[in-house]
């Protein structure tokens, strides 16, 4: 595909993503057979960071369109099919829980490949990295809400595995050569979404884990450098 083409096919993309939301609501524990709470879900303050995600992916969409280049080219491909997934998620989460939760995974995978893929500039980098790092959360919460909604887990253990699978998948993540800190802030913000969730009342060991989550998180995106910036070809 072209690179105006592609460049033009993820703005569209990244408008029909950021306009999803005014459609329908996500995951609600009515859909499942198991109405337990969702201990790894962010409180809901925490989500208002989409908002700041749809805006910066729309204007690095914007500048790709005028500016292009070989490292958006990279980016574009896989951060395209994410965007086209994610435009379809939330009905699907309205409808078939698991197909989302299949569909979230695919999102947060391919986001992850569009940032490393991305240049240095930081109207690529950092969208893309707060979009990786908040969807590798995400991730892990819509698996928490499916375990525990069909009665596969208890709650507070489907909570505790999957925000451990989480923090393994930053660690791989932000101890890669090609990584930097810029796909750690959205992640953080999870974290600390997930303990304000759970201080009252106060669940010791979802809040120990995220606590001690968010310290790693913050030790690993500042042991980056700039000079870390990479690709994968």
């Amino acid at each position: 595909m072209p690179q105006k083409t592609l460049s033009i096919l993820v703005l569209l993309l990244a408008l029909a993503f950021a306009a999803a939301p005014l459609l329908s609501g996500g995951f609600r524990p009515e859909q499942f057979p198991v109405t337990d709470a969702w201990p790894a879900q962010p409180a809901g303050w925490a989500f208002s960071i989409w908002g700041l995600i749809y805006l910066a992916l729309i204007v690095a969409a914007v500048i790709g369109v005028l500016r292009g280049g070989p490292d958006w080219t990279q980016a574009a491909g896989p951060l395209g099919i994410s965007l086209s997934v994610g435009v379809f998620w939330i009905a699907a989460a309205n409808h078939v829980p698991l197909l989302a939760t299949a569909m979230i995974m695919v999102m947060a995978g391919f986001a992850i490949l569009a940032w490393l893929r991305s240049g240095p500039a930081i109207w690529q980098h950092l969208p893309l990295g707060l979009y990786a790092g908040w969807l590798t959360a995400a991730t892990g919460v819509a698996f928490s809400a499916a375990l525990t909604g069909y009665g596969l887990l208890p709650a507070r253990t489907a909570a505790v595995l999957m925000l451990l699978a989480v923090l393994a998948v930053a660690v791989v993540i932000l101890t890669r050569p090609q990584s930097d800190w810029t796909f750690a802030p959205a992640l953080i913000w999870a974290l600390i979404g997930v303990i304000a969730a759970n201080v009252d009342p106060l669940n010791p060991v979802v809040t120990g884990i995220c606590g001690a989550g968010v310290l790693l998180v913050s030790v690993l995106a500042l042991r980056q450098s700039p000079a870390s910036y990479g690709r994968v070809r």
